[in-house]
């Protein structure tokens, strides 16, 4: 009887353990911490944003799981594997910036941020996210 219950704890000692292991990955992901979607907003405004699952790095580095943030203004996600342009609706944050001022005009815009490896080519639309402001 001892050795059932010694082994029973045993069994679901370890299976705690490797459910824990298992939900601590996270997959990644971007996420804006302002705006948020639906927002309204001056025509100059801060926008902050974050990766989860992964690391900032400045560009050209190329450790795996790192990158840094791109902000496409009314445009989509990029291709996973694409290079992200550098324009004045392409964003780069190669720095490892996490926050950033914006200036648009008047009326509704799509934000859609864009996590990239150090030669800023795209991890695609599972590490991006877009959302919709008015910016008055």
């Amino acid at each position: 009887m001892r050795k059932s219950i010694a082994f029973l704890v045993l069994v679901t000692t370890f299976i705690a353990l490797n459910l824990s292991a298992t939900e601590a990955k996270v997959k990644p992901g971007v996420k804006f911490i302002s705006p948020q979607s639906g927002d309204t907003v001056p025509t100059q405004f801060k926008v902050k944003f974050a990766v989860v699952g992964m690391s900032v790095e400045k560009a050209g580095v190329m450790t795996p799981e790192t990158g840094h943030h791109h902000l496409i203004i009314d445009g989509a996600a990029i291709p996973a594997g694409t290079m992200i342009i550098k324009n004045d609706t392409h964003l780069h944050f190669g720095d490892g910036q996490t926050e950033a001022q914006v200036k648009l005009t008047p009326g509704k815009h799509k934000l859609t941020l864009q996590f990239a490896d150090g030669a800023h080519m795209s991890f695609g639309p599972a590490l991006s996210k877009t959302i919709e402001i008015t910016v008055r």
